[in-house]
């Protein structure tokens, strides 16, 4: 199957709902899951990525940005997470849910042809994609999708305020890739509060079912995490940037150190939405107890 075709965003005039008043929100509720797909439908930044104006680069600067060994499993995990979020979402009922969730759909599909543009504006030579299937459990892989964006978004988020402390990423460059940033922050937002409305709202025969593949889901995460940073060699680029991203992007920090990066950038990028919607826990969670256990030699740039 060929790579996803780049897609219109669904209609945002009409169908969106209303805001649900101010005060409390019960988790689960009609106002919970109108406040979490209105705040991503409500925010959606329509730019166009053929209109994008690649800033000129000195060779110096290309040849980091083109060495970088992110470009080709970032494409991949876009075009399989289009696919994933939009097969998931032509079978939820519910119109404004379904809404939120092609729009999440149609953001990451718009993320890959981003990308898409980079890679020819900077001649960078990709490895041949793989076929792309449709899933046959679409709500394993639109957990999958979610979960994984949980993790990776996290670190993403330090890196790249790391590349913008060193100057690694000149500031054009990080103009242009702020939005597809700040998107992502929107998604994993967007998911830890549909699994929180989710498992409330699914019938109770299906909740211990939910519960082993959301146990299901991280136990894969960890496993493809683990099999990549064994395998680090093997391909044309580096699938496991975030072991090693701050030394890559210059930044003169040690691990602790990016992780307070990371942690301080989480905190601010979700913390200008409702308070009253979950944020992402585990992944945060886990880097503050790591980050207990570690010295830190270089201080995290503020």
């Amino acid at each position: 199957m060929s790579s996803p075709a780049f897609a219109i965003p669904p209609d945002l005039t009409t169908g969106t709902g209303t805001w649900p008043d101010d005060g409390p929100i019960r988790l689960g509720s009609d106002e919970h899951k109108r406040l979490f797909c209105k705040t991503l439908l409500d925010t959606f930044d329509p730019y166009k990525p053929a209109v994008i104006d690649w800033p000129k680069l000195d060779a110096q600067t290309q040849a980091r940005i083109t060495g970088l060994p992110i470009w080709d499993i970032a494409v991949q995990t876009e075009n399989r997470a289009g696919l994933y979020v939009n097969t998931y979402a032509e079978g939820v009922d519910d119109p404004l849910l379904r809404k939120a969730i092609a729009l999440n759909g149609f953001e990451e599909r718009r993320h890959r042809h981003v990308l898409s543009n980079l890679v020819e504006a900077y001649g960078i030579e990709l490895a041949p994609e793989p076929p792309y299937e449709r899933p046959r459990d679409p709500e394993w892989a639109f957990m999958v999708t979610g979960y994984s964006e949980c993790i990776d978004s996290f670190f993403a988020f330090g890196l790249f305020e790391s590349a913008k402390q060193t100057g690694y990423f000149p500031p054009e460059l990080v103009d242009t890739f702020e939005p597809v940033v700040q998107e992502e922050g929107r998604h994993i937002l967007f998911f830890v509060n549909w699994v929180a409305w989710w498992r409330r709202n699914m019938p109770l025969w299906r909740r211990p079912w939910f519960e082993m593949k959301v146990l299901g889901v991280w136990a894969f995460l960890i496993w493809e995490r683990m099999g990549i940073a064994s395998d680090v060699s093997n391909g044309q680029q580096d699938n496991n940037f975030t072991m090693n991203g701050a030394q890559q992007l210059g930044a003169d920090i040690d691990v602790a150190g990016l992780i307070e990066v990371c942690l301080r950038e989480n905190d601010r990028r979700l913390g200008i939405y409702d308070k009253r919607l979950m944020r992402p826990r585990f992944v945060p969670f886990m880097a503050r107890a790591a980050r207990r256990f570690m010295g830190s030699k270089k201080a995290a740039p503020a």
